[in-house]
């Protein structure tokens, strides 16, 4: 009798630790999928209107924990068609005005399917939105050990905005960024809302 009172706890304490070992599983797999919610507790509104552009975006605040600072800085010269948005020293993203220019997401992964040197990632694949990621693949002698080098990665944002009948285009630097500022600025991205007249 007691051997069985000691052999039922364990039977359910190994059935409970296996169960549990197949959620950590699924988490690390899910690990790598981007999600973008509407959630922007650590957001402030920004009116791009005094910039030329007649739109509202949420940016980062100071409480985002990514080195933001409390106001953002937007370089334009007057008569261009590139602005520059920085929040901190972190985040930096490039806003091109395209005119009456359409399809440009697709432009940009015709562009990305070229370059031979990057194996690239689509974490998100909307008809004028994407979030990827990039890395370096490189070339050379064909002897050379498969544990020779170092992985470059970046991660990519790249969406259209169609405002007031011009197309713009919001994007990362070209050289990219960690996740974590991505992630933040594809979220920032993808308030961006027309303001009414």
């Amino acid at each position: 009798m007691k051997l069985k009172l000691i052999f039922i706890p364990f039977t359910v304490l190994s059935i409970v630790l296996s169960s549990c070992g197949g959620n950590v599983n699924n988490d690390i797999q899910n690990e790598s999928e981007i999600v973008l919610n509407n959630d922007y507790y650590e957001f402030k509104g920004f009116s791009l209107k005094k910039f030329d552009i007649p739109a509202m975006i949420m940016l980062p605040d100071e409480t985002a924990n990514i080195g933001a600072s409390t106001k953002p800085e937007i370089s334009h010269a007057e008569d261009d068609f590139k602005w520059e948005l920085k929040v901190g020293s972190n985040f930096h993203m490039i806003i091109d005005d395209w005119g009456d220019y359409k399809d440009m997401v697709k432009s940009r992964k015709k562009e990305l399917a070229d370059l031979d040197f990057y194996k690239i990632n689509y974490l998100i694949d909307e008809k004028d939105f994407i979030l990827y990621e990039q890395e370096l693949m490189p070339k050379g002698v064909s002897k050379v050990s498969s544990t020779v080098g170092v992985t470059h990665k970046s991660y990519h944002v790249y969406s259209e905005k169609i405002i007031d009948g011009v197309t713009y285009v919001f994007r990362s630097r070209d050289e990219g960024f960690e996740k974590l500022i991505i992630e933040l600025m594809a979220k920032s991205i993808k308030s961006v809302k027309p303001l009414k007249n």
